[in-house]
């Protein structure tokens, strides 16, 4: 889900801390990413608002959401490179090993995305929510905005899971134990979306926060983020471009379908498009039964 584009070896995961890791790093190394997203937030938010009026980089597009993601993009490695100096580690082994990288688990996890949205899409349209009129987009368009979407949802994929479910998850899973680090990251996902999005909901959080959980969950089970990463990217792929739903009010361009929307908001999702509907929560449930079917749980 893009964060508020609007305004314009494979890594061990231990469930609990060493008795000198839990004195020594669960206080120090907390505290970096919330300063992290505080950076973000108060300074270079801002200046990325007024470069981005300076280039008239405006409404709901690819250039706007990487742009704007580039805040995560910058943020995340840079301070999981740090700490992963001081644990002596690689940088890639917080859940994104690069040798998995858009592998196996990436394009599994694409494939359950593109089913989920369009399972809601579906039912959208079931109940009279969503009409399909035809293509908006028509002949080379049609290939340069799939791909343009394409490249910007992957770079939301990769950058958010990142920032909330790489090092912070590991870090506090050690501290705090795997659920408790899960609630809290979730929490943190839904607020930065609540806060800092527009048109934002109670239903809305619901989703994010129980879609934050099973992506914690998923590195529970399978030891990589890559799964979810590759979930991310195909749902937001196919509300943005595929179906063209609103997020935070504003309708992405150049998306493929000419569509429609109408009827009560728990079945369209109103201006959040898909995420609220709630169409979403019975496939959510079905997300956790398949991956802990699907997966026996990482050592």
């Amino acid at each position: 889900m893009p964060l508020r584009p609007s305004q314009v070896s494979s890594p061990t995961y231990s469930s609990g801390p060493t008795a000198g890791c839990a004195r020594l790093c669960a206080p120090c190394r907390t505290p970096p990413w919330p300063f992290g997203c505080s950076l973000q937030i108060g300074f270079l938010g801002p200046v990325l608002e007024r470069v981005a009026s300076a280039l008239r980089v405006r409404g709901l597009s690819p250039g706007t959401v990487v742009f704007f993601e580039t805040i995560n993009l910058v943020t995340a490695p840079l301070l999981t490179w740090i700490f992963a100096r001081y644990e002596h580690r690689r940088v890639d082994s917080y859940g994104l090993p690069v040798r998995e990288a858009f592998g196996a688990r990436y394009w599994e996890g694409f494939a359950i995305g593109v089913v989920n949205a369009g399972a809601v899409a579906l039912g959208m349209i079931a109940l009279g929510g969503m009409t399909v009129h035809g293509l908006s987009l028509h002949g080379s368009k049609i290939l340069s905005g799939a791909l343009a979407w394409l490249g910007a949802c992957a770079l939301v994929g990769v950058a958010e899971e990142l920032l909330f479910r790489g090092y912070l998850l590991q870090t506090l899973w050690r501290s705090l134990g795997f659920w408790p680090a899960a609630v809290l990251i979730s929490a943190w996902f839904a607020a930065d979306h609540y806060f800092f999005k527009q048109g934002e909901n109670v239903w809305d959080v619901i989703t994010l926060v129980t879609l934050g959980l099973w992506a914690c969950y998923s590195v529970l089970r399978t030891g990589t983020l890559w799964l979810a990463v590759g979930y991310h990217v195909s749902f937001d792929y196919v509300q943005l471009f595929v179906i063209g739903t609103k997020n935070g009010s504003v309708v992405p361009v150049d998306h493929l379908l000419n569509a429609s929307f109408q009827g009560p908001a728990w079945v369209t999702g109103g201006v959040l498009g898909t995420e609220p509907s709630f169409l979403m929560y019975p496939s959510l449930a079905l997300l956790f039964l398949y991956t802990r079917s699907r997966f026996r749980r990482s050592q």
